[in-house]
Parts: C-alpha cells; sequence; structure tokens
C-alpha cells in the first residue's frame, strides 16, 4: 500500500519505553493472557474522544474491559438486516462469546458529536443531514434523544442530550435479544455513566428516577 507511512518517531520511542519497563515489568501476566485468552468482566462503551479514557478512570489493566469506542458512544437498535454493524458486533460478542457480567455506557462532557447532534437537529448544521455524512446518519440514532430536551433551556441542552446518548443507548441495548435474555437471567446487568472531563465527576444513572446522580 503505496500510502502507508512509517510510524512518528514520537511513538517509536514510547512503544520502546512501555517494552522496556511496563512490559519487562509485568511479563508473567502479559504472557498469561496470550495464552490463556480474555476474560473481562466488563464491556465499556464510550466515545472516540481522546480525551475519554476510561482504563485510567477505573484504574484497569489489561485484560479488565472488553472496550468498544464510537462516535458519542452511541448503540443502535437491533437490526438484524445482512448489513456491517460494528457497534452490535462488539456487544453480540461481548455477550455470547466473553460473557461479560456488567455493560457499561459511558458519556461524557464537551462531546462533538452530541453537539454535532444538536447543531443538526435544530437547523444549524444543514451539512448533517447529506445522505452522505457519516457522522449524520450516526447521529440519527441520537434524534429521539433531541425531541425529549428540545423545552429546555438553550444553554442546558447539549449537556442534556449527553446524557441522553447513554439513555438511548441503554434503551437500544435491550432490543438485542441475547442482551435482553441475559439481563432477564440475571447474567448481565447494564450500568450508564457520565464523566465531566473538567473536574472529573462521574454520574450513574438511576432508572428509578430517571436522573444522573454522583458516583
Amino acid at each position: 500500500m503505496e500510502n502507508a507511512k512509517p510510524l512518528p518517531s514520537y511513538l517509536i520511542q514510547r512503544y520502546h519505553g512501555w517494552r522496556a519497563t511496563t512490559f519487562a515489568e509485568n511479563r508473567s501476566w502479559y504472557r498469561r493472557l496470550a495464552e490463556d485468552g480474555q476474560r473481562p468482566r466488563a464491556m465499556i462503551i464510550s466515545c472516540c474522544d481522546s480525551r475519554v479514557h476510561v482504563t485510567s478512570l477505573f484504574g484497569a489493566d489489561s485484560g479488565e474491559f472488553f472496550i468498544h469506542r464510537n462516535i458519542a458512544n452511541l448503540v443502535p437498535p437491533y437490526a438484524p438486516d445482512g448489513e456491517q454493524h460494528g457497534t452490535s458486533a462488539a456487544v453480540e460478542y461481548a455477550v455470547t462469546s466473553l460473557k461479560v457480567s456488567h455493560l457499561i455506557v459511558m458519556g461524557h462532557s464537551q462531546c462533538g458529536g452530541v453537539r454535532g447532534c444538536h447543531d443538526m437537529c435544530s437547523g444549524h448544521a444543514p451539512q448533517l443531514e447529506e445522505r452522505t455524512s457519516f457522522v449524520g446518519r450516526w447521529m440519527d440514532i441520537l434524534r429521539p434523544g433531541y425531541e425529549r430536551i428540545v423545552h429546555l433551556p438553550e444553554d442546558e441542552r447539549v449537556q442534556a442530550l449527553e446524557r441522553e446518548a447513554v439513555v438511548i443507548s441503554l434503551e437500544n441495548l435491550m432490543t438485542f435479544p441475547f442482551v435482553r435474555d441475559a439481563v432477564t437471567a440475571g447474567d448481565l446487568s447494564l450500568h450508564g455513566l457520565w464523566n465531566d472531563i473538567g473536574d472529573g465527576t462521574l454520574m450513574q444513572y438511576e432508572t428509578a428516577s430517571n436522573s444522573f446522580e454522583p458516583v
């Protein structure tokens, strides 16, 4: 492939630093992960945003979380249409093959994808309405959430929509038969979180009150 280029030197230096320290100090653990396979207890669906670092947030080691990242941490509804569905495939593998006990959707503050959805739904981002916009069509998943928050004061809408992205995803997860069956059997629990990047706050969605409360 002609367009492939060597890694930037700073990444190569960081890799060698990691291999000489973290890897060397935990060589037996990495060998065990390689030989025995992964057994994560939880799957986390988070945003692609570079500021969202779930392993640091929970102090997790390699092999602890099965992580899937996409724009705005969204889960689409169950749609067995024979097309290619990356997020749905990740959920299926985590639940049916890895048999994780917890499935966590984590949203965050200042989410660019959610801001794009808000602007698109409010008529301020016509480019996202184009059928050729991958971002726009992905953010269509969140349109029902926009309808729930459009009555709020304008300065509160985006943060409310960030949290709706978590709730919509939890609702959509329950449309997957294998997720619903695992939840009903008590083998899987669903969790919704929202992280404020600026102050480190972590909020948890409470179904009973339909609100986010501090962890």
